[in-house]
């Protein structure tokens, strides 16, 4: 029996792509992840920044990130990095800005970046982030 090249090469094909799938798996790559509900926020918070505890959130209407605000006055923010959120406690250097409805925040970190959220209070967390200039 006459195998054709082309099965032979069908055939690397095929475990080629299981192997690289199976890494991708094992590496826990894959899709954006989301923040569904606030205690999704808090344990994010909580891997952030150890002891972080919340009294006010406000979560991205789709799930993309979070400010969450503790009892100090500290402001954090997660956003999506990987396959986890990344948190950072927002400094004086911070900048904030509402742009079509959304709220735009500038760490001043450049590795970090910025953040844009879908907040249903977006002025209010603004004003937040803008008082910790003064404090």
């Amino acid at each position: 029996m006459d195998l054709p090249p082309a099965f032979f090469q069908f055939l690397g094909s095929l475990a080629a792509i299981l192997v690289l799938s199976a890494l991708a798996w094992q590496l826990k790559l894959g899709p954006t992840p989301r923040l569904e509900d606030d205690d999704a926020a808090v344990e994010a918070a909580e891997e952030a920044v150890s002891g972080f505890e919340p009294v006010a959130i406000g979560r991205d209407s789709h799930g993309h990130g979070a400010l969450l605000r503790d009892a100090q006055g500290r402001i954090l923010l997660l956003r999506p990095h990987g396959s986890h959120f990344a948190g950072r406690l927002l400094t004086a250097q911070a900048h904030a800005k509402l742009d079509d409805g959304a709220l735009v925040i500038d760490t001043a970190e450049k590795r970090y970046g910025k953040a844009r959220l879908s907040l249903a209070d977006a002025s209010a967390w603004m004003q937040a982030i803008e008082a910790i200039k003064t404090a």
